[in-house]
């Protein structure tokens, strides 16, 4: 039997692992960690429990997929409860709860533009049609040459994707009023660009928020994770927690071992294949020789990252009123916040940011009579001066603004408190330049043009993540792990 190592074991990885073992091969996945999940783990503490990275659930067709590969359920490992309202957003002057239905989101259009709620029907079948062919299809492609696209659906579907037009275009071909254009803009917000550099493809986002809806799975996110974990053990992949890879053993070209650290003590595991799943710049400049790095540190040195961020977990000892699982502040200016992530790098003047309280649809995650709450800013990657003061101040700014908002005093009830921005992010998952979602996606770091899944220097050593084919987000790392076993079977049947 084949033995393949996966470095990491984020949702990427563990795909990749299940997907192997699926096809008969012994599998070890080897983490730095004590649990699984990479980004999507969790920590409890005080009787809080909090989801330490991914807080949206969309796309559960994707999931959905994913589990019925493996003849399984997503309901036999977790069940899913779908939000209503979707989400609130707050104006400058107004806030608006996103209604789950579909028909009551057209009246909501519709009173805000004249017209906007026809208009929203014909955004959407063209998203539609992006979805169907950018999530069943292109992303579904390993990137590694042109010839992946002579598919006649796509070449005859080339000009309906709107690669070629940016979001910012696309949006304001349908809507005229800021506060519509912001809402179908906001998805693309975590691509890692602003709206005018990425591809009006993504609109295919605005289909997955408004019609396949925004969802939860009970007990959190961190679910999620352990149901891959679960699913990958009873498939009979090995995982080795604590265990951090140090070095991978290259001879003639090969892969033969890789090298892990648990409690001081070395340990070396053989290999046939290795798969990538932690950060693939780390993997390469830390754990290859230079004479095996398939990129140079200019080439990523010229990458565009999407943002990183910074988190807040608080625990209250209060329950609030009428607050939602999903709530976006939209009161300050959004293209300010935006160039100060991608255009002019710096600590943003004054943030937008982004709060779920989980324990509004999960008792489970908070102590009775208690609010749990995640604040995410988004920020850009490798900013300097990510210090406690500097973290506390963005914390008095954006907690003062909930507050305003909420009609709410809060800061006296905060029981529990931990931030974690760049700095976490280098030191937790060796993220280049500690970013939190992977690379930009824009047209020029797109499919081939994205580090490609397969070492160029050492022939049995893929890659599986966001930073290389499909891309940042959950459901894309789930096809991600996919993508790349497909490649590996391909070669070695």
């Amino acid at each position: 039997m084949k033995k393949i190592v996966v470095i990491g074991s984020g949702f990427a990885g563990m795909s990749a692992a299940s997907f192997m073992a699926k096809a008969g091969w012994d599998v070890t996945v080897l983490e730095k960690h004590d649990l699984p999940g990479g980004r999507g783990r969790m920590f409890s503490q005080d009787g809080f429990t909090f989801d330490m990275g991914p807080s949206w659930y969309w796309m559960p067709d994707v999931f959905d997929r994913y589990f019925n590969c493996f003849g399984k359920q997503v309901n036999q490992y977790y069940n899913l409860i779908r939000l209503d309202p979707s989400y609130k957003v707050f104006y400058s002057d107004q806030h608006i709860d996103i209604p789950a239905n579909y028909e009551a989101l057209k009246s909501l259009f519709e009173s805000i533009e004249t017209g906007s709620g026809a208009q929203l029907d014909l955004f959407l079948k063209e998203a539609e049609y992006k979805y169907n062919v950018g999530i069943h299809k292109l992303v579904h492609k390993p990137g590694r040459n042109l010839t992946e696209f002579l598919d006649m659906d796509l070449a005859k579907g080339l000009f309906k994707l709107d690669v070629f037009t940016s979001m910012k275009q696309h949006v304001r071909k349908y809507f005229k009023n800021p506060k519509l254009i912001q809402l179908m803009e906001f998805p693309v917000l975590f691509l890692g660009a602003l709206p005018a550099d990425i591809p009006a493809l993504y609109s295919l986002m605005n289909y997955a928020d408004i019609k396949l809806g925004t969802w939860y799975p009970q007990g959190g996110m961190f679910n999620i994770a352990s149901a891959m974990h679960q699913l990958a053990v009873e498939l009979g992949v090995k995982f080795k927690f604590s265990y951090d890879v140090k070095n991978i053993v290259v001879e003639n070209g090969t892969a033969k071992k890789v090298q892990a650290v648990c409690n001081e003590q070395q340990f070396d595991f053989d290999a046939d294949v290795v798969i990538g799943g932690a950060d693939y710049h780390f993997i390469e400049s830390t754990l290859l020789q230079k004479e095996h790095q398939s990129y140079s540190e200019s080439y990523w040195d010229k990458r565009v990252m999407a943002p990183s961020s910074l988190l807040f977990y608080v625990g209250l000892n209060k329950k609030l009123d009428n607050v939602t699982h999903h709530t976006l502040f939209f009161d300050v200016d959004f293209e300010k916040h935006g160039a100060e992530i991608y255009d002019h790098p710096q600590w943003p003047t004054e943030p937008l940011f982004y709060v779920s309280v989980t324990s509004v649809t999960d008792s489970t995650v908070s102590p009775e009579g208690c609010e749990n709450l995640f604040f995410l800013i988004p920020i850009a990657a490798d900013l300097q001066g990510d210090d406690e003061a500097t973290r506390d101040k963005y914390f008095e700014k954006i907690l003062t603004r909930y507050e305003n908002r909420i009609g709410q005093e809060i800061k006296s009830s905060i029981i529990y408190k931990r931030s974690y921005a760049v700095s976490d992010f280098k030191e937790d998952y060796n993220a280049f330049k500690g970013n939190a979602y992977g690379l930009a996606n824009t047209l020029m770091q797109t499919s081939i043009l994205k580090p490609s899944l397969k070492s160029k220097k050492v022939s049995n050593l893929y890659y599986t993540g966001q930073l290389t084919v499909p891309g940042p987000g959950v459901p894309p790392s789930l096809i991600s792990g996919e993508v790349v076993s497909k490649e590996i079977i391909k070669k070695y049947k």
